[in-house]
């Protein structure tokens, strides 16, 4: 990131060609970012250290390496470009973003608002017409970023079905007896529960990213590159499928013990390296049909021959107006944060969900505590679990509630759509409805009404998230009304409110339906004590 001039050779740098200035207004730019990025990258070390994202610390190493090859490719910039201006206009709006994100607590606006201000320093540092051609690198950048809740928990139930059908019918094809039960692979005598970790989503992020830059260094036509990178997302959900399999084999064969320790993390490190050697020979593969084929050697541009003096023209970098209004617009945002106002607002009172009424009418129950891995994934600050039955009818009403304090900064509410199919239940139907319980002074609202299925088993489900004065029967809505809280009032308190019972046998829906709407009348009267409005 130089603009030497013209007399100095592109490969070394002389004592003359350093530029204390220039040098100094990038450090400066460096460190006044720290502020108004900061729970961006607090944000991003809690993520690197799970197994989902644990490639994060790589990418942008990797994404130096890329800017550092265009520089040695590329000639040396000219010292007067004149189309700096954009950078700093891009470097704006990327602090405006980041002070949303701020604003809300929300690190992952945070991040993504981080990789933009990169871009605009580089567009700063070598104006427009250079610095536009420096965007991948910056791109490759993505890779590094946790995906936001919402989507993550969507990727992961989608994954968790393709790869819990695809293991099934590689079980099959080895002659194993198997059934499949939402995410529950049944051998008989052993259960197997295709989880969140085994997904795909630990190998896909790294793989995503591998395939990235694989098509960067590959020489070869654009369409081949096209293909390596869209090869990426199917191959490795197939691969993990396969791996899946094969544990459902062993078990069958073996006993439990296959599906545990060792074994299964060897096999994902084994699923890992067999996608990188199929992007390899695909790559062999395109060459091969290529009219002028390489060799593997040739065709993937991997140099790393004069990077320390090409890295060394930072410190001969010019000093510019724009460079000097991009530090003064970082150094401004970050100060502006620091010394922001502080909006805040306590929710309201609330009773502890421990002391709901056990009995409601003629209703009695008793409460079941979460497993502890079920409630680390819920993470929420108080929960109900309870179970209510009544002399006369003819099955129970679960009651689940589970409030959060706040819904920023990672935590919030997961929707009872990725806990379901854990438990190898199915979602027969799913449907939005309106309930009017005006009368028992609960308001008019909108619900999300499921019928879920497990064998010949079928339960009702009613459920919908509430808080700060509103009620939500979609998720992403919900979380969207978050953000805007947080804003305006300084709350982001809310929770899950779910119903269930059994459709028994001999049982209609409606009359099970039925039975759910009594209780559910009687016990939301109570409810507005326990989660604020």
């Amino acid at each position: 990131m130089s603009q030497i001039s013209n007399s100095q050779p592109r490969a070394a740098l002389s004592r003359d060609a350093l530029n204390p200035a220039g040098f100094g207004l990038f450090v400066a730019l460096l460190l006044a970012s720290v502020p108004i990025f900061w729970i961006g990258f607090v944000s991003l070390a809690k993520a690197w250290s799970t197994a989902e994202y644990s490639h994060g610390p790589l990418i942008p190493l990797i994404s130096l390496y890329l800017f550092i090859r265009e520089l040695r490719r590329m000639p040396v910039p000219e010292p007067g470009a004149k189309t700096r201006w954009p950078g700093p206009a891009v470097t704006f709006g990327a602090l405006l973003v980041a002070l949303m994100g701020n604003l809300m607590r929300v690190p992952d606006i945070v991040t993504y608002a981080f990789i933009l201000w990169v871009a605009g320093v580089v567009l700063t540092v070598f104006g427009w017409d250079r610095g536009r051609l420096h965007m991948l690198p910056v791109f490759h950048l993505v890779f590094m970023l946790p995906l936001p809740q919402v989507l993550y928990w969507k990727l992961t139930i989608f994954l968790q079905g393709v790869s819990s059908e695809l293991g099934v019918w590689f079980v099959r094809l080895a002659g194993v007896s198997v059934f499949l039960e939402g995410n529950v692979i049944d051998l008989g005598v052993y259960k197997l529960q295709v989880a969140e970790a085994c997904s795909g989503l630990r190998y896909l992020f790294p793989i995503l990213s591998f395939s990235y830059l694989f098509a960067i260094l590959y020489r070869g036509p654009f369409w081949h590159r096209v293909v390596l990178l869209l090869s990426a997302a199917p191959l490795t959900v197939f691969m993990n499928s396969v791996r899946i399999g094969i544990i459902g084999i062993l078990v069958d064969r073996y006993g439990i013990d296959q599906a545990e320790g060792f074994l299964h993390f060897f096999e994902g490190w084994v699923v890992f390296l067999i996608c990188v050697a199929i992007l390899f020979g695909l790559a062999m593969l395109l060459q091969k049909v290529s009219p002028r084929p390489l060799s593997l050697s040739e065709a993937i541009d991997l140099d790393f021959e004069g990077f320390g003096p090409i890295f060394a023209r930072v410190l001969a970098m010019t000093a510019t107006p724009a460079l000097l209004a991009a530090v003064l617009l970082t150094a401004g945002a970050s100060l502006a944060w620091q010394a922001r106002p502080t909006v805040s607002a306590e929710a309201p009172a609330r009773d502890p969900l421990l002391l709901y009424p056990r009995r409601i009418g003629d209703w009695q129950s008793y409460t079941v505590e979460l497993e502890p891995d079920i409630e680390k994934v819920l993470a929420a600050d108080d929960y109900l679990n309870a179970f209510y039955e009544q002399p006369g009818e003819r099955s129970v009403v679960n009651f689940f509630v589970a409030y959060y304090n706040k819904q920023t900064e990672g935590q919030g509410i997961h929707s009872p759509e990725v806990c379901l199919p854990t438990g190898g239940w199915e979602v027969f139907s799913l449907q939005e409805v309106s309930l009017d319980l005006t009368a028992e002074g609960y308001g008019a609202f909108k619900a999300n009404r499921a019928v879920i299925q497990k064998g010949l088993s079928k339960q009702i489900v009613y459920y919908w998230f509430e808080g700060r004065g509103r009620r939500e029967s979609n998720d992403v809505t919900a979380k969207l009304r978050v953000l805007t809280d947080s804003l305006t009032i300084g709350r982001t308190d809310g929770a899950l409110v779910r119903y269930v019972t059994p459709i028994e046998t001999n049982e209609s829906e409606a009359d099970a339906e039925a039975r759910l709407m009594r209780f559910m009348r009687l016990s939301l009267r109570d409810l507005p004590h326990y989660i604020p409005f």
